[in-house]
């Protein structure tokens, strides 16, 4: 009876030891797969802002801001900085056709949101500017396919306040 409960001391400890072990590679596979995770939402975050970037319903609007001497001006330009989309925010909304995006931008002087709509003509897959308002932090809003009418417009107000 002795030598049999040596033998079950041995097995139940032969299995403790196969837990140990068990657990530890367990441990070393949550760590592995949480840095793994990490890097690729930090890469596909990259990806998505460079995506953005390099689409022509973005490069519109950043062009069109850029020939505005107004909205340069009210900004503080140069230097013109440009962040990232907020991927979070409702407002930022793309598909195949439509592309509606808030692009935060700031200058020297002050900062503000730049709000474009783009549409995709289907026939030349190209993309075009329907509309591209400059909203600054002040309260000012710059419409860059109109801006001197969005300019006298303001200025009739402020003549009658």
């Amino acid at each position: 009876m002795r030598i049999e409960q040596v033998r079950a001391a041995g097995a139940i400890q032969g299995k403790e030891a196969k837990m140990r072990v068990s657990t530890n590679h367990l441990q070393q596979l949550a760590i592995f797969t949480t840095v793994l995770t990490g890097g690729e939402t930090g890469t596909m975050y990259y990806l998505m802002q460079k995506k953005f970037a390099g689409s022509d319903y973005y490069t519109l609007a950043l062009q069109k801001l850029e020939e505005c001497p107004e909205a340069m001006e009210s900004l503080g330009v140069p230097p013109l900085k440009v962040y990232n989309i907020h991927l979070t925010d409702r407002h930022n909304r793309v598909d195949h056709n439509t592309a509606q995006i808030k692009i935060p931008v700031t200058g020297s002087k002050t900062g503000g949101y730049l709000y474009t709509l783009s549409i995709r003509d289907t026939n030349t897959n190209r993309w075009s500017l329907k509309q591209v308002v400059l909203k600054l932090q002040e309260g000012q809003t710059i419409n860059l396919l109109t801006p001197h009418q969005a300019t006298a417009a303001q200025e009739q107000s402020t003549r009658r306040s």
